[in-house]
């Protein structure tokens, strides 16, 4: 395992009926592991407050693999697969494993960055970028070029 930016333990919260990990839970732990990445990297809350832009999400695909269970310590990864070269929008790829290192999940998102005062989809600053850039990314990792319009 590599690339983990969260572990935390599974929460009686976060069961359902069936005595496991509810679905969204997975999606808690993968946003969560996204956030720790970018404080490690100091581009973190303070920064995109700073900066007035925030992540949103275009698509979040959870690929459920093992059942996590009451009690356990899940451990998150997380890595950049795919950017563009002027930050706007971005991939991840995310992994949960349980406490016995079994992978439990595969999450798969798609996102940008938003200006929060004007709600627009915006890029970052060429500064930003280049510190975006360092996260640690995929081994299929693709960097591409802004669409014109």
């Amino acid at each position: 395992m590599k690339d983990i930016f969260f572990e935390g333990k599974v929460m009686w919260s976060q069961i359902d009926a069936n005595m496991h990990l509810r679905h969204s839970a997975y999606a808690d732990f993968a946003a969560q592991a996204r956030l720790e990445l970018l404080e490690k990297m100091n581009f973190g809350a303070d920064v995109l407050t700073e900066l007035k832009i925030g992540p949103i999400l275009f698509r979040e695909e959870l690929i459920y693999m093992r059942e996590v269970r009451p009690n356990d310590t899940v451990k998150v990864s997380c890595e950049l697969s795919k950017c563009r070269t002027d930050g706007a929008r971005w991939s991840f790829v995310q992994k949960i494993y349980r406490s016995d290192n079994i992978q439990a999940a595969l999450i798969n998102v798609d996102g940008a960055w938003i200006d929060i005062q004007h709600r627009k989809l915006t890029a970052l600053p060429p500064d930003i970028v280049q510190q975006f850039l360092k996260l640690p990314k995929t081994a299929d990792f693709e960097l591409t070029e802004p669409t014109i319009k």
